[in-house]
């Protein structure tokens, strides 16, 4: 919603919020003040037009400031009758903030906030699905963490559960049958003999060492 109004001779379209330098009038810093010059009012698709002002159609407005405009100079120039004559001058304004725009008892200032607090709850929503998901990846990212970490003790610990493994089967094996241990190490013993043997064998039939004659043996 916004108004067309009327003040200090100009014309000025405000919304609600909308801040605006207007000519100075005898009111107070921080009161507030009624505008009824209202020319126009416009909602959406519907307009009311005054004639000359909208009846029951008012503006409400926040005095936030006096202020000053920006300098202008006057120069009036007489010619062949060395006359100069310089001003300046800086007009006094005042700022105002429209507050709200009631028309036949609809306020705008009501349907802004209305949105406004739309707009909160949507983005509080937001928010909350975006903590929300954090904590569900916070949750997966420790769950992925722990499983990575159950994974690398246990490929550290596999040789020595295998060897535990072999080592128990060894066991059970010589349990059910001692013969066959003991065969399998008479087994494991044979080689070694069998090289001590022939090693023997070749040390007794190894012919003697030839003797060189001397004068002596002579």
């Amino acid at each position: 919603m916004y108004a067309v109004i009327e003040t200090g001779g100009k014309q000025y379209r405000v919304e609600v919020g909308t801040e605006l330098e207007v000519e100075l009038l005898d009111v107070e810093v921080g009161s507030e003040i009624s505008l009824d010059r209202v020319l126009l009012v416009a909602d959406g698709d519907t307009a009311a037009i005054g004639r000359p002002t909208v009846e029951n159609a008012t503006v409400r407005a926040e005095v936030v400031r006096r202020g000053r405009g920006e300098k202008v100079i006057s120069f009036k120039y007489r010619p062949k009758a060395r006359r100069r004559v310089k001003k300046g001058h800086r007009q006094d304004h005042l700022v105002l903030r429209i507050a709200d725009i009631t028309l036949d008892g609809k306020s705008a200032a009501a349907a802004v906030a209305a949105k406004s607090d739309a707009k909160k709850a949507e983005r509080a929503k937001v928010e909350e699905a975006a903590a929300r998901q954090a904590a569900e990846d916070a949750a997966l990212a420790a769950k992925l963490a722990e499983k990575a970490k159950a994974a690398e003790a246990g490929e550290s610990e596999a040789p020595a559960r295998k060897a535990r493994a072999t080592k128990k089967a060894a066991g059970a094996a010589a349990d059910e049958d001692p013969g066959a241990t003991a065969a399998s190490a008479d087994e494991a013993d044979a080689p070694a003999t069998a090289e001590a043997d022939a090693a023997a064998t070749d040390e007794s039939e190894a012919p003697a060492p030839k003797r060189s004659r001397t004068k002596k043996d002579a």
